[in-house]
Order: C-alpha cells, then sequence, then structure tokens
C-alpha cells in the first residue's frame, strides 16, 4: 500500500532533538515571536513505519511536535501533523482547529490512506475536545483512539492500546508551571516597568517596589504556589496571594513617621490596591492551565472582575489623594 503514495507527501523525521531545537524551545517559553514556532503541517515517518504501524496525530506547534516524536525513540509509526496555527493540542482543541474537519481533511490531503492498511488515528487525550469520533467514522470511515494524556507514556501505551488511569490523569506539576513563568513575566514587563518608574516618582519607592511586587506575585509565586493556596478559584487564590505580599508595604506604611491617621490610611490603600493586580494576573492564569473550562473561566470573570475593578479603584483614590493632600501640605 505504502507504494502507492506520493514520497513527497511523507518527511522523514527522528526523535531527536537537535540544538537548533531546544534553542527553539527556550525562544518559545520566553515567547519570541510566538507565532513563528510551527512545522509544516502533513505526514511525517518516524523510524521505519509499516502499512500496520501506528498513526499519532499532533498540532504543528514545535513544543507539541517534538514532545510526541522525542518520546518515540525506536517507535515506527506515522505521525500526522494537523494545521492548528501554530497553538497546541490542548488550546487548539478548544478553538476549533484541532478539529474534525482538520483532521479528516488533512488525512485525505496527505493521502494517509494509501500509506497505511489500517483506518485508526491515535489523537492525544487533551485533543478529545475537538474532534468527535462518530462524525470522523461517518464521513470518512476512519476510527479514533484516544492514547495517553502525556507523550511519553505512549511507547508503553502501544504495547496494549490500553491506558492505565495514570496515563489519563491530567497533571499540572510544578515544573508544567515553573515553564509558564516566563512567557508570562514577558507580557506583562514593560507595563510592569512603566508603573514602577512612575510611582516611583510621584509616591517613592515603596510605592515603586508595591508594584513590581503585586505583579511579580501574579506571575511567578503564583504558579509556584497554585496547588497550596486553600480556595478553588484562581482570582480567589490571588487576592489571598496579593493580600500576604500588601500586607508587608501596609506595614511598613503603618510605622512611617508622620501622622498615625494619614500612615493607616496609606496602609488601607495598599491593602486595596495591590491584591486586585495579582488577582487579575492569576485570573488571566486560568488560560495556562487544564484544570479549568471555558464555563468556569466566565463564572470568574463576572464574579471577581467588579470586586477587583472597585478595590483597586478604591486603592488608587486613596493614594491620590494623599498626594494631593501632600502637594498642598494638608499632610
Amino acid at each position: 500500500m505504502a507504494e502507492s503514495i506520493s514520497v513527497s507527501k511523507i518527511v522523514r523525521t527522528t526523535s531527536t532533538l537537535t540544538l537548533k531545537d531546544r534553542l527553539d524551545h527556550f525562544m518559545t517559553r520566553w515567547g519570541y515571536r510566538r507565532a513563528y514556532h510551527r512545522v509544516e503541517p502533513g505526514l511525517y515517518s518516524l523510524g521505519n513505519p509499516t502499512a500496520e504501524s501506528p498513526v499519532l496525530v499532533t498540532a504543528n506547534y514545535t513544543l507539541s511536535f517534538d514532545a510526541l516524536r522525542s518520546n518515540l525513540k525506536d517507535v515506527d509509526c506515522y505521525i500526522l501533523v494537523l494545521d492548528t496555527k501554530g497553538i497546541n493540542v490542548w488550546c487548539a482543541a478548544g478553538k476549533g482547529t484541532f478539529g474534525t474537519d482538520e483532521l479528516m481533511n488533512r488525512i485525505k490531503a496527505t493521502g494517509l490512506e494509501g500509506a497505511v492498511s489500517h483506518r485508526k488515528v491515535i489523537l492525544p487525550q487533551l485533543g478529545a475536545a475537538g474532534v468527535s469520533a462518530f462524525s470522523l467514522k461517518e464521513w470518512c470511515g476512519w476510527n479514533v483512539e484516544y492514547g495517553p494524556v502525556r507523550a511519553e507514556d505512549l511507547p508503553e501505551y502501544l504495547k496494549t492500546h490500553r491506558a492505565t488511569p495514570a496515563m489519563r490523569k491530567v497533571l499540572f506539576g510544578l515544573w508544567d508551571r515553573i515553564q509558564l513563568i516566563p512567557v508570562e513575566l514577558v507580557s506583562v514587563f514593560l507595563a510592569m516597568a512603566a508603573a514602577s518608574i512612575i510611582l516611583y516618582f510621584i509616591m517613592g519607592l515603596t510605592a515603586a517596589l508595591a508594584a513590581l511586587a503585586c505583579v511579580l506575585a501574579g506571575v511567578v509565586l503564583f504558579p509556584v504556589l497554585l496547588p497550596y493556596i486553600p480556595v478553588k478559584d484562581f482570582s480567589a487564590k490571588g487576592l489571598i496571594l496579593g493580600l500576604l505580599v500588601a500586607l508587608q508595604f501596609a506595614y511598613i506604611a503603618f510605622t512611617a513617621p508622620g501622622s498615625a491617621t494619614l500612615n493607616a490610611v496609606a496602609a488601607a490603600g495598599y491593602l486595596l490596591a495591590m491584591p486586585p493586580v495579582t488577582a487579575y494576573l492569576a485570573l488571566n492564569f486560568t488560560g495556562c492551565s487544564t484544570f479549568t473550562s471555558r464555563t468556569g473561566v466566565r463564572r470568574e470573570i463576572f464574579t471577581y472582575i467588579m470586586p477587583m475593578a472597585v478595590m483597586f479603584g478604591l486603592g488608587a483614590l486613596i493614594f491620590i489623594g494623599l498626594n494631593v493632600a501632600r502637594f498642598m501640605g494638608v499632610a
């Protein structure tokens, strides 16, 4: 069967990651040219596949493709890469690009039917939300098998084509979360730096450090401490973490020389303004986790955004009032 397909439609790949691949991964983690970390959609061969070899499906995001092939050492198979616009499997399944239509079209476009004798593709479990196995069977006669969550379990899975409960369990471990910090940090760096500089010249060093602290709490501390903050909603976790960070600055403001009343007002300003910033960034982190759903994120937005905006607004008004009072010589 394999002889009937055009060789130009099958690209050979290996399970070995080169220095160039690892540099690409590093740049991806830091968000550099985010849209350019793609592989060409199509059909790839790994090892020496035959007509009976399995067909594994993935996204055309380099991290997804490389995670798959690098875990398939000594496995002879085909890899069918869908055009997910450079987005990973899980996110692309939610957006519809890792979907039934693209899978069906890619099977036809690559001539996969001529490369293998069976009619079965193996999808990553996190892609299940985007692909209807029933529709694929109805439309083009192909069957879908949902593999394990993680590519590292594939060699063991392929021995029996049965996933253990551990293979089905979605994990979001410390290293998974830490790897997301650089791109989150880059996304807020300019705004964080600008806010800190402005606050330094208007309010002084403590306020500038407070701006840095509440942002860094949201993009660095929050991913690290995520499972240890004892509430469910990401926004509530962020409010708790932001409050803990703000307490240090409230204490500094409260114990500063000068009017005890004005110091207490300034301390209240830190307690009101800082936690919402951390909470907003924590809410944004829902897009990085498989622990949340669209409905869950929507509920959090409607529940927490308005209270967070009111808290931040009150804190900002306090600081504006204090600075106006100081400018007028009242405080």
